[in-house]
Formats: C-alpha cells, structure tokens, sequence
C-alpha cells in the first residue's frame, strides 16, 4: 500500500527512480528463502500469488518464474515500473485495506507494504483482505520489516547506477520519536544525478507501524488465518498463516 500523503514521496513523484534505488537484484537472496517458505506447485504457474502492496515488482520478478502473480498497489506510478519489471503479469491499481477482487488464490503476500498500516483497524483490515483472497487451505505470508520486540533505530546508505547516466543515493534513518505508540519515522535523503550531470538533494519521510509479535498473532488468528512467526535470511520478522476452511 503507497498511500498519497505528505512525505512518501518515493512512490510517485521520485518513483522513476525506484529501479536504482530497489532493483531486483536486491532480492536475489531475500526471493529465494521466501520461495523456500511458501508452497511449490507441479510446475511454473501452477499456483496463483496475490501480491499486495507490490511497489515496483522488484520481489515479484524473483517469484514470477514459480507462480502467476497478481500484483496490487496504490500508487499507479509504482505500478508503471512494475509493469515494464513484470510486463507479464497483471498489475492493478487498488487499496490492500480494501480491495475486493471476487476471486481466491493459493498465496496472498503482503512484504513490507504492511508498514503503512499505521493503526490497529489498518492492519486487521489488510488482514482480512488477504483472508478473503485465500482460498481455504491457501497461505498467507506477511513480512512487516520490524516489530516491537525487533525494531532499533539507525541507518542505512546505498544505491545504484543507470546506463544512461543517472545515479542515486541515499541514506535512510530510522528513529522512534514516541516509543508509546504504534508508529516510527524513516526519512530518507536522496542524491539523485540526473544523465547530464546534474545532482539534486530531495527528502522524503515516511512514518510506519510497529507492533507486537503478540498483536500480529492474534490479529491473524481474528482473520481466520492462524499463524506462525519466523525469521528471514534478511533477519525480517515474516508470519505465515494457512486459511481455515
């Protein structure tokens, strides 16, 4: 989910540049322990993936071999990129709290698009749109990129290069300006050089949700999805549920 608030601003007006600050190949080992994870057809395309809150399909590129991907997000310049990532897969423009596509698939997903669930009622909500999505016996992953128990403030720096001559930088930081409520900030500077040399500095600050371990186990037992929690190779919080019949 990319809501359209102040701030956010890397899913619409800087999206062009999410192929150098996210590109696929920052998956390349996060993909495969996911896939490891969830259910495994008889062959590619076996199984149908709901993705919720997909952003620019760069996880999707890894688990479009094994599964046909419907890929879901709020921002329609995300979806953009996406579609020139994954141009086949279908891609549709809607809300994860809300969404309501008439059909069930055998694994609905939810990365770290869950982080703008920012409330109680915003997570359950999302929750009880991928059970409705699941059919009975299907999985339901969700991978916030902390909880309560695992969040600590910092900062991260990276970013990539483009043929044509543009090149981005960051530097992320996350900081908790309230440890009594259920959200955090990350602000992000960029260093965005466009093909002719030029380089302008741009900020964007995002305010995410943090909650329990405990919340989230509960919440997915509310949906009809119990669940488990486990660790990920990128050291992620990830809780898989198996929707009731």
């Amino acid at each position: 989910m990319t809501a359209k608030l102040p701030g956010m601003r890397m899913y619409h007006d800087l999206a062009r540049w999410w192929p150098l600050l996210s590109p696929p190949s920052e998956y390349e080992e996060e993909g495969p322990d996911l896939l490891g994870r969830l259910p495994r057809g008889t062959g590619p395309g076996s199984l149908t993936l709901l993705e919720l809150g997909s952003g620019g399909g760069s996880l999707a590129f890894h688990l479009k071999p094994h599964y046909k991907l419907t890929l879901t997000d709020l921002s329609p310049a995300m979806l953009a990129v996406s579609q020139e990532v994954n141009p086949e897969c279908e891609h549709l423009a809607s809300d994860m709290r809300s969404v309501r596509l008439g059909r069930q698939f055998d694994v609905v997903l939810v990365h770290d698009a869950i982080m703008y669930a920012t409330d109680p009622a915003a997570v359950q909500a999302t929750l009880t749109t991928a059970a409705m999505h699941c059919r009975p016996g299907g999985t339901v992953a969700v991978l916030p990129d902390y909880v309560r128990e695992t969040f600590i403030p910092g900062t991260e720096c990276d970013g990539h290069d483009a043929a044509d001559g543009r090149g981005l930088r960051y530097l992320e930081w996350r900081w908790d300006p309230d440890p009594a409520d259920n959200t955090y900030v990350v602000d992000y500077a960029f260093l965005l050089r466009e093909s002719d040399g030029t380089v302008r500095i741009e900020h964007d600050r995002h305010v995410e949700g943090l909650f329990s371990r405990a919340d989230w186990l509960a919440w997915f037992e509310k949906a009809g999805i119990p669940a488990r929690s486990a660790v990920d190779s990128s050291a992620r919080e990830m809780f898989v549920g198996v929707r009731g019949g």
